[in-house]
């Protein structure tokens, strides 16, 4: 069969995809960013890639006309913490444009459960692209999911880092609304089942694990799945906006994410049946199954996709191909350069920068000025990275995003997103003469760009003289 795969390298697209081509399905990938889609070359080998914003008008489809079937995979929840509800409804109205006129027959969308009887903002929008699919030119199959647990969803990482970190928590009073999460091995099976099954053409299902748990429960139980104890309590006086601003400071996510997640935990997100279940003969898994699959991947370094690495985690607003040249006029630069001795080794350390290995030099710098920027409305280095050792285009790496990684050219770019009064770059590149070139370039921006820079140079002459002389060793830990 010949899929449309939307939001192919989000944290489901990138996880159903190799599962689509493994069952023998001709796949198209429609992208915003095709230099985004971090598949290795077998992958890319068997698949179409289409760039396509669905936010823009439709004036011609470049969907090829024979597909059979497509996936919409698409939201915007963290973008916006105002207008992310019409721009969804205007990705699905485009969505249905450009589907008018192929041969699709089956069109399945992954929502969330909106069985309340007062929807927060972000379930509302989700029941509204789900009317507005209704109105396309196909059949119809809606999967309602709850609370999506598994390693790198954004639900899972943030009970993460708050049970990992504060072993005592003052919380507000929705961590005591009940929801019903799933997980992730499950969305995957229900979103592969359903493809082509006729008895589930325009038909809404809801998806849930058996557990009913409340956000304390949950915290709870992960604690106790990990081998810890944690306490808990609950006070009335958080308001939404303090909650989101406490989620924000605790844990990785974002704060335009935060408030919308914590505008949702009010509600209450429980299944009303299991129909789908019991007409495709599948038994979900318990949450505490689902924390264990979860915690299986990470120890393995096989976590496919993590929400941190979407755009939307970061401050781009644009395609990545824009700040890949780097500027050579009106910056400011930081260069380094050392002989190495051993090329492979050395490329190995370039690309396990950051995360749990941190900066070669300084940690305790580069934390300090992740706190500073997490002050100042930015990511902070609390995104880490999602494998220790290999890099795509459009990962993230703590407060930077990848805009080139090509380990057969040496050579790893990296584009800031701190709170910065300018643009910043940091390259690593090997030359034919085995010289390690460590380049950090910044554009200011007016008279405080400047002052930034030169106010931070004497930090850098020692933070980056250390670091690429660490990054040149092969036999230290650098810790």
């Amino acid at each position: 069969m010949k899929i449309l795969l939307t939001g192919a390298n989000g944290y489901i697209g990138m996880r159903l995809l190799p599962l689509l081509l493994d069952m023998g399905h001709e796949v198209v990938c429609a992208v915003r960013d095709a230099a985004r889609l971090a598949v290795d070359e077998d992958v890319r080998s068997k698949i179409k890639v289409v760039e396509i914003d669905f936010l823009d008008d439709v004036l011609q489809s470049k969907i090829p006309t024979d597909i059979e079937a497509a996936y919409f995979l698409i939201h915007s929840m963290s973008t916006s913490t105002k207008d992310f509800d019409e721009m969804e409804a205007t990705t699905a109205k485009n969505f249905n444009l450009h589907l008018k006129d192929t041969h699709v027959k089956q069109v399945i969308y992954l929502s969330g459960i909106v069985n309340d009887v007062n929807l927060s903002k972000h379930l509302w929008s989700r029941k509204n692209v789900e009317d507005i699919l209704y109105q396309g030119s196909f059949a119809l199959t809606v999967l309602r999911a709850g609370i999506i647990v598994g390693s790198g969803s954004s639900s899972f990482e943030i009970i993460r880092d708050l049970c990992e970190k504060l072993p005592f928590m003052i919380t507000p009073k929705w961590v005591l609304t009940k929801t019903q999460p799933i997980a992730i091995r499950d969305v995957m099976h229900f979103l592969s089942a359903v493809l082509g099954h006729e008895k589930t053409y325009n038909e809404s299902f809801d998806i849930a694990g058996p557990d009913v748990l409340t956000y304390k429960q949950m915290l709870h139980q992960y604690a106790k799945a990990r081998g810890f104890k944690n306490w808990i309590v609950t006070v009335p006086v958080m308001t939404p906006k303090l909650s989101s601003y406490w989620l924000y400071f605790v844990t990785s996510t974002s704060y335009k994410l935060a408030l919308n997640l914590v505008d949702s935990m009010k509600i209450e997100v429980i299944a009303k049946d299991n129909r789908l279940q019991q007409l495709l003969g599948i038994k979900t898994h318990s949450y505490k199954e689902a924390i264990a699959m979860a915690f299986i991947k990470i120890e393995q370094n096989l976590v496919v996709s993590s929400w941190k690495d979407s755009m939307i985690s970061g401050r781009f607003k644009q395609d990545l191909e824009k700040y890949i040249q780097v500027p050579k006029f009106g910056v400011l630069k930081d260069e380094k350069k050392i002989k190495i001795k051993n090329t492979q080794a050395v490329l190995e350390n370039i690309w396990s920068i950051g995360g749990d290995k941190g900066w070669y030099y300084a940690n305790w710098l580069w934390k300090i000025r992740g706190i500073l920027d997490k002050l100042w409305g930015g990511v902070g280095l609390r995104r880490g990275r999602t494998h220790p050792n290999n890099i795509a285009t459009g990962d993230v790496i703590d407060f930077w995003r990848v805009l080139l990684a090509n380990k057969n050219n040496k050579r790893l770019l990296l584009f800031a997103e701190m709170k910065l009064p300018g643009e910043a770059w940091l390259e690593f590149k090997i030359d034919d003469n085995n010289v390690l070139h460590q380049t950090a370039t910044f554009r200011p921006r007016g008279l405080l760009g400047r002052l930034y820079w030169y106010s931070i140079v004497p930090f850098h002459y020692f933070i980056f003289s250390g670091m690429i002389r660490n990054i040149a060793k092969t036999t230290s830990s650098f810790k």
